[in-house]
């Protein structure tokens, strides 16, 4: 049975004592709550791989020397990098015999074991070394040498041969993920001009990137480098293909893997391939590096980092498409003594895990947390961000009144059992699902909306409703869900639907090749589309009816084999090719799995960017390997909350709205400013086009009208988003066609700023007949009581005693005739304004 509070694990997970002390005392020691920056007492210094082995004769590893501290983080003890020595450091072996030192670098010399050491300012640090296959020839191999030369070199990128068309008659997969369709093109097509066995160094494959002959790519390699070397040495080896026995790079390794470093540090990755026979190598110069966040760190082509300024940057490191993460953490200097910043640490209010996690990065980062918010502030971004409606001038008295310290927790219990709760949640489904005419007839439009409105309506868990979505089958009226499969007709654009709804990731450069930003290969891609390859639509009797059914035969051809690939869930196990079984069955399995690692991670990010603004990934649909999470704790935390309490939504945004992270103010302190991410405070957000329309209507009382819906329907009621209105377009309303959170247009621009100043949607509804302002006027109300009202309204707030004096001033000037429309200019002046517009 599933329960709408935490289970026991969960309990025991959100009380799990966290020792405080962890990157805070980093940071203190490091002094940057003042202008020093000082080695902590406790460091030490280590060699970086502190164990590692060298196999065949041309195998080198650099040596990273590190101080290294202790911390406590929320994961559990870890060992952080706070600065690299690049000077001044003596190693030394002990047998050269084994291991030799060149330039910095543990180079293998004979097989056996050593030790190299690392001695500077009177510390030593040691590394042990196992060195094995020295005496065997030694061969470069086209996959793991060949295809990364080219790859560090660009050759094979999407500006060069990688391209669609490839460049001057020559064309390579991208950043080669077709090995053995390259190796042709190099050694094959043109008549195999491009290489010359006899004479390795005339090949063109040489000559053209060492600009020997004319280049238009320009210099790519350095004649005499290992880039060179490699390409020569395997032409005059004859230039032998890739083979299927040829191991692959299981995973990677980066040194370090979290730095805690000041502005204008530098600091030296090394990355190592694990390979699945059990070999390891250093492969730093043939990763392509990526930093997240260049005004943190930036990072160039040989993995050497540079800290620009504060805050966290993760750097990716690409390699045969694998993908490793190191951290680079620059705590924020602070002004204000260091007592000052840790009793506002401790001072900050803890009520759940939330606020555990979430305290201990912005401790990592010396930023402070700003205080909590006011009630009037708390009441209206609870409204707004759970339901999408402002609380009305009489609950906003109530809650304001209300002495109960439970008060808060009450309203969030009312909020989640309100009927517009249903509206404003399907809605925000409805746009992830593609609800519109545009592509389904009204009546499977409504059926679609009707079905997912009923999964909201009772709290459906959602991993039950992804699941009856990716199973759906029948008439498409009569199931609502099965309106999925209409729009989605063919097996690519199910899986690629599929992945970016409920794993939050974008497989579809994954199509035409190896995807350049993750781990999916062309292989995986057809692997997943191949899942929905017997999925049948055929026309049924009724306005937009459609059948669902799946054949019992049919597979996708993957164009680059020519042959289907065994039907499997992205990384899951693949089906064999006869089974009988709906094959969306065993991908419902994998998919809502709580073991799945994507899945509940995707709806727990997009859950917690609505209440806080800004997704702990960016974008909410964009989860990639590459763009990590900005505190990838409390990420896993939340999803492992979701799958412990059975994919309660409900659940996880109780926790959410409790938390004081939530319930923090969006007041900028001095110490936080620079603070964009990390949920310091509360970020203002400008409201939904649906949400700010709804607004408007609310607080002057004159209701939009839709056509064709009944009268005093909200915006966030329609389940269509195929209806005219140059308001919502105009605010960024998606027009729902993909499914991508990009749609939603919530910048800014002059379009909106003109139509709120002179547009015919405010202005008319404050001249509207019947609306507030003729009710209050009407009901004989003193100016003093109108003001109140107004503010409340729309800003759920009593005015300033300075706001109320200068309004009842310009009332009372304007008389008995002019009444009406100095009440217009105190409305449209607080509808117009940022505080009416943004969620704060």
């Amino acid at each position: 049975m599933r329960s709408r509070n935490c289970s026991d694990r969960c309990r025991s997970f959100h009380r799990r004592p966290y020792r405080r002390g962890g990157l805070l005392s980093l940071a203190i020691l490091l002094g940057v709550a003042g202008r020093s920056w000082a080695e902590p007492a406790d460091a030490s210094l280590a060699i970086l791989p502190a164990k590692f082995e060298l196999d065949g004769p041309e195998a080198r590893q650099r040596l990273l020397v590190e101080t290294l501290v202790e911390s406590t983080m929320p994961s559990g003890p870890r060992r952080l990098s706070v600065g690299q020595l690049a000077e001044g450091v003596t190693f030394a072996t002990s047998d050269p015999s084994v291991v030799r030192i060149e330039g910095g670098h543990a180079v293998a010399a004979g097989n056996g074991t050593a030790v190299v050491t690392a001695a500077a300012g009177g510390r030593i640090a040691s590394a042990e070394v196992t060195v094995r296959g020295v005496d065997a020839p030694f061969r470069w191999s086209f996959r793991r040498h060949v295809e990364s030369v080219l790859t560090k070199a660009g050759c094979n990128s999407g500006a060069c041969h990688g391209a669609a068309a490839g460049k001057n008659g020559f064309k390579l997969s991208l950043r080669g993920y077709d090995p053995i369709g390259d190796h042709g093109a190099i050694t094959r097509h043109a008549r195999g001009r491009r290489v010359n066995y006899p004479e390795p160094a005339r090949s063109l494959l040489v000559l053209k990137p060492t600009v020997a002959v004319p280049h238009k790519g320009g210099q790519r390699i350095e004649p005499g480098s290992i880039e060179y070397r490699a390409l020569a040495e395997w032409i005059a080896a004859g230039a032998p293909p890739p083979s299927p026995d040829d191991p692959a790079v299981e995973r990677l390794e980066i040194f370090p893997p979290q730095a805690v470093l000041k502005p204008g540090a530098t600091e030296q990755l090394s990355v190592r391939a694990v390979y699945s026979d059990g070999r390891s190598e250093e492969v730093t110069r043939w990763v392509l590096f990526t930093a997240t966040d260049g005004a943190v760190a930036q990072v160039d082509e040989r993995g050497r980092v540079q800290v620009m300024g504060h805050g966290e940057s993760a750097v990716t490191a690409w390699y045969q498409s694998r993908i490793v993460v190191a951290t680079i953490t620059v705590p924020f200097v602070q002004e204000a003594p260091v007592e000052a910043i840790a009793a506002a640490f401790a001072s900050s209010p803890k009520r759940n895990f939330i606020d555990e996690l979430v305290l201990a990065k912005l401790q990592s980062l010396n930023l402070p947390p700003s205080p909590p918010a006011g009630d009037s502030e708390f009441l209206r971004r609870a409204f707004l961000d759970t339901i999408g409606v402002l609380p009305t001038v009489e609950e906003t008295r109530a809650f304001l009144s209300d002495p109960s310290p439970q008060k808060r927790d009450t309203l969030i219990e009312t909020l989640l059992g309100r009927p517009e709760f249903d509206d404003y949640w399907a809605y925000k489904w409805s746009d992830l699902l593609l609800v519109s005419s545009e592509k389904l007839r009204p009546p499977a439009m409504w059926a679609y909306y009707d079905w997912i409105r009923r999964q909201v309506a009772t709290n459906a868990p959602w991993d039950r409703m992804v699941r009856a979505i990716v199973t759906a089958q029948g008439s498409t009226l009569e199931n609502g869900a099965a309106n999925f499969f209409s729009l989605h007709q063919d097996p690519q654009s199910m899986s690629e639907t599929v992945s970016q709804a409920f794993l939050g990731m974008s497989i579809g450069c994954a199509r035409c090749h190896n995807h350049p930003m993750e781990k999916w290969t062309n292989d995986q891609y057809y692997g997943m589309a191949n899942l929905f390859a017997r999925v049948r639509v055929k026309e049924a009797p009724g306005d937009g009816n459609g059948s669902v059914f799946t054949a019992a035969s049919g597979d996708l051809v993957q164009p680059l084999t020519g042959k289907p690939q065994p039907p499997r869930p992205l990384d899951g196990e693949p089906l064999p090719f006869d089974a009988v079984e709906d094959r969306r069955i065993p991908l419902a399995d994998w998919l809502t799995s709580p073991a799945n690692p994507y899945f509940s991670r995707a709806v727990a990010n997009r859950v917690w960017a609505n209440f806080m603004g800004v997704g702990l990934v960016e974008k909410v649909d964009d989860l990639r390997a590459t763009n990590p999470s900005s505190n990838e704790v409390l990420l896993s935390g939340l999803a492992r909350h979701l799958a412990d309490n059975g994919f309660d939504l409900k659940a996880l945004m109780r926790s959410i709205l409790q938390s004081a992270a939530y319930q923090r103010s969006s007041r900028v302190l001095v110490e936080n400013r620079g603070d964009r991410r990390f949920y310091s405070r509360y970020y203002p957000k400008r409201l939904m086009a649906e949400v700010l329309l709804d607004g408007l209507s609310q607080a002057t009382g004159a209701p939009t009208a839709f056509g064709g819906y009944p009268a005093g329907w909200r915006a966030m009621q329609l389940p269509d988003a195929n209806v005219a209105s140059y308001f919502l377009k105009s605010f960024g309303r998606p027009e729902r066609l993909i499914t991508c959170e990009c749609e939603r247009n919530a910048e800014t621009s002059m379009t909106q700023v003109l139509h709120i100043s002179n547009g015919d949607t405010l202005n008319q509804k404050l001249e509207a007949k019947g609306n507030r302002i003729e009710k209050l006027l009407s009901a004989g109300k003193s100016d003093e009581e109108i003001v109140d009202e107004a503010y409340l309204a729309a800003l759920s707030r009593f005015p300033s005693a300075d706001e109320k004096r200068k309004v009842l001033e310009i009332l009372a000037a304007a008389g008995k005739d002019g009444r009406r429309s100095a009440i217009e200019d105190l409305l449209w002046g607080l509808l117009s304004s940022k505080e009416f517009i943004f969620n704060s």
